[in-house]
Order: C-alpha cells, then structure tokens, then sequence
C-alpha cells in the first residue's frame, strides 16, 4: 500500500497539535493554581518580574511563559523579551468567577484522565453566567415562585455551585442539594456555611432515584442526568416529588440527536469526556442505560416521556448546553 504523503503530513499536523494541547493541558492547571494568568493580567512582565509578583522559581517561569506564548495563550514581545495578555486572553484565563473560565475545563480534563471528581470546577462559571440571568427566567412562572419563597431539590449537585447560587439569588426559598457521593456532599456543605446560606441550602446523600422530600416547586438536574444509570427511574421520581404545577429544570450538554450533528469541536471535546467519564459512571451502576454526553433532545424527551411527563420544551440553549423545561 502507498503512503500519500500530503495526507500523511495532514494526518502528522492534527497529531501534533492534539499532542501540544494535551501536554499543554498541565501548564494551564499549574497557572490557574498559582495565579499566574492573574498575575500577568495586570500588567506585561519579563519572567523574572512575573516570578516576583508570584513568588516563584524565575527558571521555571521562563519556560512556562515560552510554552503559553508558543501556544497562543499569552503575548510575546521579542524586542524586549517581555510578556502580556489581551484583553481576550485575560477575559478567558485570569477571571475564575467569568463567564468563561478557560482553565476549569483543562482541571476537568487532568482530573478525567486522573477519574478524579472535578466537574464543578468546570461547570461553575457556566451557572454563573447562566442560570440566574437566563435560564431561570426562561421557564414559566418559576422566578417568581422563586422570589416568593419555594422549595427547590437540585438534584446531583455535586459540590453544590447551583444550590448555593439558587440560595444566593432567591433568599426566601430553601434548596436541598442531593448526590449519591458523599465526599461531595460533606464539601457542599461547608462551602454553603462558608457562603452564609447554610439556613436556606440543605445537602442529603441520596441518588436521583431516592432523594427525600415531597410537593417540590422546582426540580433541577445540571449536567448529570446523562451520567445516571438508570434516568428513567430518576425521572420517575422526579415526577413523584414536584407540586402538579411544579416544573423540572434540565440541563444537558448541548448535541444533536445525530452523531454527524456533533462531528465539530465541541462534540470532539464532549464525546472524549464523555468516554473517559459519563459512560464509566452510567455503566458502573443498576439501570442498563448509557446516554453518554452527547445523547441529544430526542433522547432525553424520551425519557421524560416515558416517565409520565406530559410537556416538554427547549427552554434555553448555549454553546455548551441545552437547556429544557420538563411539566407534569
């Protein structure tokens, strides 16, 4: 068989930049832990004044600043061997509470290939941006409930990011946060006292099948459903715990109902997380089911659908997430 070489080098070319993000992946870890990108953000500096303003090893800078020039990530300036971030870059890399967070996802991905439970890092500055400016408004009637004063399960929520901010927001309701890991949960519940909402956000150990509590206002699954075993069982007991008039809030990665659909970079981004992460974790419970991260509407009206609920719409959308509003 002949080798075409043309394609050969394409093929070579995509390696090699795959190969440079991925080693790339641990020098964005290391500058998000040690406030690196901060720290350049407020001003162009040789590596010896970077590593000053961060007390660290001069050395050790000079080749991180190397790598995230080489890289796009930061500014390089031959002339006078001096770095600095635009204002883009500093947006994306040095604001850990933005809307978009670049570092979050690489601590998500070392902590992947590491099975190590870092989802929140990724996720909280989505919720940031999103869920009380955007999300919540788009569903009927729920921020006024809200405002009023509800009660609010979010169900596998982790570390809690979302029932803190819903806590933060919406002082008059109660949100009770469930997860089936208790590590988390233990950690939930500090960072809730540390946020002072320790009275209105209320954390329990329990799976999406078996959380406690009845006549909920508002149930919420951010990122998760399509890591459960079984969903259905989930969502039937979902259904069991709203008010009649009580609304589902579903947060799903954003993907089409086909694969083709989800062949561009965020898909590539999902599909390999998903591989690592969404189907061992589905896989390794009772239920049969394996959505994976990139199940797509269809699939998830499906299973709303055959747990008994009778309306179902797109409520919201991002880059990175479909937003749903599931009702009795």
């Amino acid at each position: 068989m002949a080798l075409d070489m043309d394609k050969l080098q394409e093929f070579l070319g995509r390696f090699v930049s795959d190969l440079g993000a991925t080693v790339a992946a641990g020098n964005v870890v290391v500058g998000h832990r040690l406030g690196l990108y901060q720290a350049l953000a407020s001003g162009p500096a040789h590596a010896d004044e970077l590593a000053a303003r961060t007390q660290t090893s001069p050395r050790y800078i000079t080749e991180w600043l190397r790598g995230q020039a080489a890289g796009g990530y930061v500014e390089y300036d031959a002339a006078t061997d001096t770095y600095s971030m635009t204002e883009e870059q500093a947006f994306a890399l040095a604001n850990p509470d933005g809307a978009v967070y670049a570092p979050g996802a690489f601590v998500l991905a070392l902590g992947t290939l590491r099975a190590e439970p870092r989802i929140t890092e990724f996720f909280r500055p989505g919720y940031i941006a999103n869920l009380i400016p955007s999300w919540i408004p788009a569903l009927d009637g729920v921020q006024d409930k809200l405002r009023a004063g509800a009660k609010v399960a979010d169900i596998g929520c982790g570390l809690g990011a979302s029932t803190i901010l819903l806590a933060q927001e919406y002082p008059n309701s109660h949100v009770t946060g469930s997860d089936y890991h208790d590590r988390s949960i233990e950690l939930a519940r500090k960072r809730a006292a540390d946020a002072g909402v320790a009275d209105r956000a209320s954390f329990e150990v329990a799976s999406a099948s078996s959380f406690s509590g009845s006549e909920y206002d508002l149930a919420a699954t951010f990122d998760c459903l399509h890591d459960m075993g079984d969903p259905l069982a989930a969502a039937r007991h979902v259904r069991q715990a709203l008010k009649p008039d009580g609304t589902w809030l579903v947060v799903e990665p954003y993907a089409a109902d086909e694969p083709a659909g989800n062949m561009n970079p965020v898909g590539r981004a999902y599909y390999n997380f998903s591989t690592q992460l969404c189907l061992p974790n589905a896989l390794s419970q009772t239920g049969g089911y394996a959505l994976g991260a990139q199940a797509g509407e269809a699939a998830i009206r499906q299973v709303v659908t055959d747990a008994g609920f009778t309306r179902f719409r797109r409520a919201a959308e991002t880059p990175f997430n479909l937003v749903y509003e599931v009702r009795p």
